[in-house]
């Protein structure tokens, strides 16, 4: 369906070559101070036409709030925004070739099959333009989480092809090893990432290969995949709803729903099936304290509401996450981007009715690769599954905290003899 999330309810409309792209929001905070200029800056990481790797269509993507707020602060209502769509070419797809023919890999014969109707240019919702409205939803949700936790969310492109910045070898399988990758991890921050545009990849020699081999297949009228990763830091311990909504598995479903997706993993991935369990874990030791981050309220929220953890982890190979609840540690997660499949180059497909082959060659204005633009999609998507977390645990933790205090709990009880503190 076209709504995500069940607490801060995100749903989204318009395809793309219509008038607008919308969504509404439900479930935001109210008195929460936001304007334009708190969603504009997401929306210009994702638009179209930013450089000479990606599509050429010229949308500004200016985003305008129609409902939800008043003089610059929110009211608790649910908030709706539009995104104009400006620079619209319905007759690049109408042309009796395209008519005929399904785009190979591309939703053209899938929507079909799924609605009997089918947008008659571009890919309608499946376009890569209906994350408009994620994006917007997404940077209200990571204002709250920034001002109420001090949440830091960084995408960044490690893949393209063949070319990655973390390549596996024998001693580091996984990147979650890597005290190289690790580090980044910890400190990359978004000014940093988009020092490396076109590519956003954070490293000069490897941006350099990734925008070489984009050029060389965009030239060939062909495309190429590759790899978003991000990571949340800051992140509550306390949040996911085991068993059928932890959140690596909302996490999931999230990235999963973003077009061109084709893989997810999480902390070790799967590089880490060969770790040994031994090296694999992760040892709890004590935090260095209670200290919020920076620009957090220090009698807000995030102190009342949900605690701070007491431990943390020595590693972190389980990126963040154990029994589908966040532990504190930074959440990081890798998400593959497929090829992108409308290409210039002649592919010999059935027509709609397959009553017999042809050679197709699409026409039209796309990315011939899209990890560099999917960077902000992916933040939004994290965004929009933390908040969703944190007014669910937050929600929990009130309704507990109205009850009478209990006569005994698991930090007042005595260790048994064995040394291991018993449970209730």
């Amino acid at each position: 369906m076209s709504t995500f999330g069940q607490y801060f309810r995100v749903t989204t409309s318009g395809e793309s070559h219509c008038a607008a792209i919308n969504v509404i929001v439900d479930g935001v905070i109210p008195g929460l101070e936001l304007s334009e200029d708190d969603i504009q800056p997401q929306m210009t990481r994702r638009r179209p036409g930013q450089n000479a790797l990606v599509t050429p269509r010229n949308e500004e993507d200016r985003v305008m709030i129609m409902s939800g707020t008043e003089f610059g602060v929110t009211l608790g209502t649910p908030i709706c925004m539009m995104v104009r769509n400006k620079d619209q070419r319905p007759k690049d797809y109408g042309n009796s070739t395209m008519d005929r023919y399904p785009r190979p890999s591309h939703a053209d014969w899938t929507y079909l099959e799924k609605y009997g109707v089918k947008a008659s240019s571009g890919g309608g919702r499946s376009s890569a333009r209906e994350t408009i409205g994620r994006v917007a939803a997404g940077a209200i949700a990571e204002k709250y989480l920034r001002l109420a936790y001090g949440v830091e969310i960084v995408a960044f492109v490690t893949d393209v092809g063949h070319i990655s910045l973390f390549p596996p070898t024998p001693e580091h399988p996984s990147a979650s090893t890597n005290p190289a990758f690790l580090d980044l991890v910890n400190t990359i921050d978004r000014a940093t990432v988009d020092k490396f545009l076109p590519v956003r990849c954070p490293d000069a020699a490897v941006s350099e290969k990734m925008v070489n081999l984009i050029t060389e297949f965009k030239e060939r009228n062909d495309s190429i995949g590759g790899v978003v990763t991000c990571v949340i830091r800051n992140v509550p311990s306390g949040l996911g709803e085991p068993c059928f909504d932890k959140l690596e598995a909302k996490l999931a479903h999230a990235m999963m729903s973003i077009p061109a997706t084709k893989g997810f993993d999480i902390g070790s991935g799967f590089g880490g099936v060969q770790v040994p369990g031994s090296t694999h874990n992760d040892p709890f030791v004590p935090t260095a304290g209670e200290q919020l981050p920076p620009g957090v309220a220090e009698s807000g929220a995030a102190r009342n509401n949900l605690p701070r953890p007491k431990l943390t982890t020595k590693t972190n190979y389980s990126g963040g996450i154990q029994g589908g609840i966040s532990n504190g540690a930074p959440i990081y997660f890798r998400i593959a981007f497929k090829a992108p499949a409308t290409i210039g180059v002649d592919q010999v497909t059935a027509t709609y009715d397959g009553d017999s082959e042809g050679v197709l060659a699409a026409k039209g204005r796309h990315d011939p690769c899209v990890v560099p633009r999917a960077v902000p999609i992916v933040e939004a998507m994290a965004a929009l599954v933390v908040m969703d977390a944190v007014l669910a645990q937050q929600a929990r933790h009130t309704a507990k905290s109205l009850l009478p205090p209990l006569k005994q709990t698991l930090n007042s009880q005595k260790p048994a003899g064995n040394g291991v503190t018993e449970a209730l």
